[in-house]
């Protein structure tokens, strides 16, 4: 599905979309507003690149910060539910994760955990291992997949 059609399908169900961005710094949301009259479907965009922007924003714990790390699934979790409450979207996604270059053994470059939260329905969330790519084609891996989740979560409300 192409973002036109995403943004059309959107709009069709009345949804407003909001995004909370942490390694893709905005991608997600500038793909979705590249495209003319996505103003009837995207609410806003957070980008969350800090831990204190995490917890400001969007209300993430610093307990589940410390417990978890920045890219964790419930960190995820939280980013993507925070997005909904501070917003008048009726679905949202996440993302968090570690593009490049470095890493660590126990969080490798390339792992990005996702959240898409949908109201009335559970938020869902998982961790994808794109792998090395290098910080540019991890960014627009994730980019991609967020944009993939969001149309996921339309058919949630269809």
């Amino acid at each position: 599905m192409t973002v036109t059609d995403l943004l059309e399908r959107a709009k069709a169900l009345k949804v407003m979309i909001s995004t909370a961005e942490s390694c893709t710094g905005g991608m997600v949301a500038a793909a979705l507003t590249d495209i003319p009259g996505s103003s009837a479907v995207v609410e806003r965009g957070f980008v969350t690149y800090t831990n204190t922007a995490k917890q400001e924003m969007l209300g993430v714990s610093a307990e589940t910060l410390a417990d978890h790390g920045a890219v964790s699934e419930e960190v995820a979790r939280e980013m993507a539910d925070g997005a909904l409450t501070h917003s008048q979207a009726q679905l949202s996604v996440s993302i968090t994760g570690i593009a490049g270059p470095g890493g660590s053994e126990f969080k490798p470059e390339g792992r990005v955990c996702f959240g898409l939260a949908v109201q009335g329905h559970p938020t869902r969330t998982e961790t994808v291992e794109f792998g090395a790519l290098g910080r540019d084609n991890v960014r627009r891996a994730a980019r991609d997949h967020a944009l993939d989740l969001i149309s996921k979560g339309l058919s949630d409300i269809d």
